[in-house]
C-alpha cells in the first residue's frame, strides 16, 4: 500500500493508541480516545499521521483469584503479524549512548477509503543494549528513568522518524497529554539547524508554538508528569536541558511535561467544558480552551444498533449528527435491538466467567480503569439500603470490569473490595467481575447493560468516555455530574444525576441520591413502564450519541488547532521551508 506522505499536515502523538483488542498497547481511556480520534480523521479524509510506541509485552494480562487479588503477566501478541514493517531506522542520543529506533505502520482505513497511518516506534533492535531494547516492552512501566527514556523515544524520536519517513512539512504537532511534550525540543532543534544557530530567540520559540497543539487530560496538579532537573540533564544532555530552560519549562529544578506542552503550544485545550475551567484554574496565565471528548460512533455501536441505524438513518455513518433522528425510530425496535445486545453480553459473560446472569433483571454496568477516584465500590456505601431496594422495589444485577495498574496498590484494593461485596451480597444481588477489560469487553458491556453507572470523585474525572459508548447504544447513565456528564445530562431524558446541586455533594448526600433514584425512579420505570424507559433510551441516542462522538470532536480540532491559519505559514513559505531570520 502506497501512502502519500506529502499530504499529511498534522501529526498526532500519544503514549497509547488503541486500534483493536489484538494490539494490546493501551491501558484505558487515553488510548481509546487516541484510536477513535484517528479513526474519525480517516473517515473525514484529514491529512494526519499518528505516532505512538510499540509495547511488545503490552499493558498486561490481568489475573484475579476468588478474593479479587490481581496479578499480571505479559500480553501475548506478535507485532510482526499485525503491523507493517518499514525500513526506517533513527538513532537518539540518550545518557551518553545511542538508542536505535525503528518504525512499524498500521494503516487505518476510513469510511470513504482514506488511509491514516499510525507509526509504532520500537527499540527491540540487536544493536541496542538489553535495557534499551526493553524501552518499548511495557506501557507505563518502570521507574522515572525508564519512563523518561520512553518519553524521549516518543517525543524526540517520533519527530525524527517523521522526518525520515518524508513528512517534512508538518504544520501541527498535536501532543495528546504531556508524555509527548519533548517533541517541542525536537521541533526547535530542527528549526535552529535550518537557521544555522544554537541560540534560540523569542522568534524561534514562537515558531515552535505555531506548530504545536496540546491537549491536557489532567484535572489535578499532582497528576502532571514531572522529572528532576538533574535527571533531565543526565539523560538529555546539557544542550537540550538548556533548550528546555529557554522554553521556560523547568521551575524549581523540575521539568513539568504538562507545563512544557502548554508553554510550547499555540493552542491548548482541556477535554470537557468543566475540565477547561479546572485547567484554567491550574494554569491561570495561559488561555486554555475546551474540546469535549467523543467516541468513534461506528466502532462503539453494537451490531444490532448498527443494523437498526442503517435501516432508519442510512446517513449516520457518514454524518453522526444524523443520529439526532433516532428520535423517530419506533420504540419496539429500540427494545428489540437492545435485547439482542443484552443477550450477546450475557452469553459472553457466562462463557468467560461461568456466571449466568438473568436477561429479565436490570443490568447495571461499571467498566473502566480500576483507579480509586472512580470509586467502583461507591454503589455499596450502604449495603442494607441496597438490600431493601431489591426486596421492596425490584432486583438488579451488576457487571464490573477494569484493570488496576500493576503499581497501584489502592486500585488493587478497590478490586478486592468489589469481590468482598460479591460474596457478601450473593444471595441478594448477582455481581460479576469480568477480568482483562479491553476494547471487546468495552463494547459488549456498554451496549448490553441497561444502566451505566459512573461515580467519580469530583472533579477528578477530566472527561470520561465510557458513558458516551453506552449512549450510542441507548443505555442511559446514572452519574455524578463530573467530566462530560455535566454537558450530557438531561434529567430523565439521557439519564439521571447523582447529587443534583452545582456544588459538589458530600459522599453521604451522593449515596442518598443514588439509592433514591434507583428506588423511586429508575427501577420502577424499568419494570413497570417499559415503554417510558425505552423512550429514555431513544433520547439518549438522539441527544448524546449525536454529539459526543469523535467526528464532531475532530472537526473542532481541525478548525481550532490544526488548520485554523493561526499556526500555519503562507503556502509559499510552507513549501519553501521555515521563514528566514530577520
Amino acid at each position: 500500500m502506497t501512502l502519500p506522505v506529502h499530504a499529511h499536515r498534522a501529526a498526532y502523538f500519544s503514549m497509547e493508541i488503541a486500534l483493536k483488542s489484538e494490539i494490546p498497547t493501551y491501558a484505558g481511556g487515553l488510548g481509546v480516545l487516541s484510536g477513535d480520534t484517528l479513526r474519525s480523521a480517516a473517515d473525514e479524509g484529514l491529512p494526519i499521521v499518528g505516532i505512538t510506541l510499540l509495547y511488545r509485552k503490552g499493558y498486561f494480562e490481568q489475573h484475579l483469584d476468588g478474593q479479587g487479588n490481581q496479578w499480571e503477566t505479559p500480553s501475548s501478541w506478535n507485532p510482526e503479524s499485525v503491523l507493517e514493517p518499514t525500513d526506517i531506522r533513527i538513532s537518539i542520543p540518550m545518557d551518553g549512548r545511542k538508542v536505535a529506533v525503528r518504525a512499524w505502520r498500521y494503516p487505518i482505513q476510513g469510511f470513504g477509503g482514506h488511509f491514516v497511518p499510525v507509526y509504532f516506534l520500537d527499540t527491540a533492535l540487536p544493536e541496542n543494549s538489553p535495557f534499551d531494547q526493553s524501552l518499548t516492552d511495557y506501557l507505563y512501566g518502570g521507574d522515572d528513568y525508564y519512563r523518561l527514556c520512553q518519553e524521549i523515544v516518543l517525543g524526540i524520536g517520533g519527530v525524527e522518524v517523521l522526518n525520515a519517513l518524508g513528512y517534512s512539512h508538518i504544520s501541527t504537532y498535536h501532543m495528546n497529554e504531556g508524555h509527548a511534550a519533548l517533541l517541542t525540543v525536537a521541533v526547535l532543534e530542527a528549526h535552529l539547524a535550518r537557521e544555522k544557530t544554537k541560540e534560540p530567540t523569542e522568534e524561534d520559540l514562537e515558531f515552535v508554538r505555531r506548530r504545536c497543539a496540546f491537549t491536557t487530560h489532567t484535572p489535578v496538579p499532582a497528576g502532571t508528569n514531572r522529572f528532576p532537573r538533574a535527571l533531565i540533564g543526565r539523560v538529555l544532555g546539557e544542550e537540550r536541558l538548556g533548550l528546555l530552560e529557554k522554553l521556560g519549562a523547568i521551575r524549581d529544578d523540575v521539568l513539568n511535561l504538562t507545563f512544557l506542552g502548554i508553554r510550547g503550544s499555540h493552542y491548548v485545550n482541556g477535554v470537557a467544558m468543566q475540565h477547561g475551567e479546572v485547567s484554567r484554574s491550574m494554569f491561570p496565565d495561559y488561555p486554555i480552551h475546551a474540546i469535549t471528548n467523543g467516541v468513534h460512533a461506528t466502532t462503539w455501536t453494537s451490531p444490532p444498533f448498527q443494523e437498526l441505524f442503517d435501516k432508519h438513518i442510512p446517513e449516520w455513518r457518514r454524518d453522526n449528527l444524523y443520529l439526532r433522528y433516532a428520535i423517530g425510530i419506533p420504540i419496539p425496535e429500540i427494545q428489540n435491538a437492545h435485547a439482542q445486545a443484552r443477550r450477546a453480553l450475557i452469553a459472553e459473560i457466562e462463557r468467560a466467567t461461568g456466571v449466568r446472569l438473568d436477561e429479565n433483571v436490570m443490568t447495571v454496568g461499571f467498566a473502566r480503569r480500576a483507579a480509586t477516584y472512580k470509586r467502583a465500590d461507591f454503589l455499596f456505601s450502604d449495603a442494607d439500603r441496597l438490600k431493601s431496594i431489591v426486596k421492596n422495589v425490584g432486583p438488579f444485577q451488576v457487571i464490573y470490569s477494569g484493570k488496576a495498574h500493576p503499581q497501584d496498590d489502592p486500585g488493587k484494593e478497590m478490586i478486592r473490595k468489589i469481590f468482598a461485596e460479591i460474596a457478601a451480597l450473593k444471595d441478594v444481588i448477582r455481581i460479576v467481575y469480568v477480568p482483562n477489560y479491553d476494547m471487546r469487553w468495552g463494547l459488549l458491556i456498554s451496549s448490553g447493560s441497561d444502566l451505566w453507572l459512573n461515580t467519580p470523585h469530583r472533579p477528578f474525572e477530566a472527561s470520561g468516555t465510557s458513558g458516551m459508548k453506552a449512549a450510542l447504544n441507548g443505555v442511559p447513565s446514572l452519574s455524578v455530574p463530573d467530566g462530560w456528564w455535566r454537558e450530557g445530562h438531561v434529567e430523565g431524558a439521557t439519564g439521571w444525576d447523582i447529587g443534583e446541586d452545582e456544588v459538589p455533594a458530600t459522599p453521604t448526600e451522593e449515596a442518598d441520591s443514588l439509592y433514591r433514584k434507583l428506588a423511586k425512579t429508575i427501577l420502577p420505570t424499568f419494570y413497570q413502564k417499559k415503554d417510558a424507559y425505552a423512550q429514555v433510551m431513544r433520547l439518549t441516542i438522539a441527544l448524546n450519541g449525536s454529539f459526543f462522538n469523535t467526528q464532531r470532536m475532530v472537526a473542532q480540532y481541525a478548525m481550532n488547532a490544526y488548520f485554523s491559519g493561526n499556526q500555519r505559514l503562507p503556502a509559499q513559505q510552507a513549501n519553501a521551508g521555515p521563514p528566514q531570520r530577520q
